[in-house]
């Protein structure tokens, strides 16, 4: 009986080592070593499928623990921590934010939805252009940065009407949960997706303790603490065996929301995609749905999923991209789908 068991272990083992020898990861791997001119010197890459990570790789002295700023990565952390206040019925998506922040009223914003906070559909007058985005927070509390918005922010266009991609929605979404929770964001993230998430290296609170927290870009990260969130949306909201997000959250989450031709403005790098909830549609399946998601960001994070291939993955860098174009991420994504193969319509 003894060799019997002994026997059956060396069998699994065979097996599973069989199973991962199947993706020759090879071409993967020198398609990110070149890469690393574009990325800087700095590279940090991470591929999970099927329950498991089955690459990384590290470049220069960025490592998969390496925390750096996420840009507008944050944005898909705050549209999940907000579902999470959907499925607990605390709010609904289509509550007015004038509900939990009256200063909108007093100041004729009080059409304006949650949704339309994380479509990019508030009609505030946005930032004014990249550079604006990526200039240093001038506020001290999120409070304080989105009663602006409420008082001295035009309404350049009636809500719900114009796609203008911006900091403002996400923030103001962000101050209605403090609002709800009666806690300052970065905690509330902390204690509700964070801490659930494993994500230690995660975090939402100024180096600056005098400047506002920002929801829309302001998290730092590490490629190990995302490729975490992105495994808990690939597995229907389980993370451990417990459940973050319900199917149903997911569902809005991937659900179009804006097409690319409806794009009043938005970063190149995003040009001509369409836009989902707090996510870029990559690509579509022959049914219309999303097959692919990312939230790329101009400091150089991408993280993105496979739902048609059912893999997640991550690149993180430490240099400033700007409006970098972005073949050189879709490069490296017909790779992964090279590796791990599958035939996604």
């Amino acid at each position: 009986m003894k060799l019997g068991k002994q026997a059956f272990f060396f069998v699994l083992l065979f097996t599973f080592q069989n199973s991962f020898a199947q993706f020759d990861t090879s071409a993967l791997s020198a398609k990110l070593s070149h890469a690393k001119e574009r990325f800087g010197k700095d590279v940090a890459f991470m591929l999970y499928k099927d329950g498991k990570v089955l690459y990384k790789k590290e470049i220069g002295n960025l490592n998969i623990k390496t925390p750096v700023a996420i840009g507008a990565s944050s944005q898909w952390l705050t549209a999940a921590l907000v579902m999470i206040f959907v499925q607990e019925g605390k709010l609904t998506l289509d509550d007015k934010v004038s509900t939990y922040l009256p200063v909108f009223t007093k100041y004729y914003k009080s059409y304006i939805t949650i949704r339309q906070c994380l479509t990019n559909a508030t009609g505030i007058q946005s930032e004014l252009g990249i550079g604006k985005l990526l200039q240093k927070n001038k506020f001290h509390s999120l409070e304080e940065e989105v009663e602006d918005y409420a008082s001295k922010r035009d309404i350049r266009t009636n809500a719900g009407t114009e796609f203008r991609y911006s900091e403002v929605g996400f923030n103001i979404a962000g101050r209605v949960l403090e609002v709800i929770s009666k806690k300052a964001f970065d905690r509330l993230m902390q204690d509700r997706l964070l801490r659930p998430l494993a994500m230690k290296n995660t975090t939402f609170t100024n180096e600056n303790y005098n400047d506002a927290v920002s929801p829309a870009t302001g998290a730092t990260s590490s490629a190990a603490d995302f490729i975490n969130f992105l495994s808990m949306l690939l597995n229907k909201g389980s993370f451990n065996n417990k459940q973050i997000l319900t199917e149903s959250s997911i569902a809005t989450l991937h659900g179009l929301s804006a097409e690319a031709n409806q794009l009043k403005f938005t970063p190149v790098i995003d040009a001509g995609l369409n836009y989902a909830t707090g996510e870029w549609i990559l690509e579509t399946n022959a049914q219309g749905k999303a097959s692919s998601l990312a939230v790329p960001s101009l400091v150089g994070t991408w993280p993105m999923i496979d739902l048609c291939r059912n893999y997640a993955a991550v690149i993180f860098t430490k240099q400033l991209t700007g409006e970098q174009n972005r073949n050189i991420y879709m490069d490296i994504k017909a790779t992964i789908d090279e590796t791990v193969g599958g035939n996604c319509p």
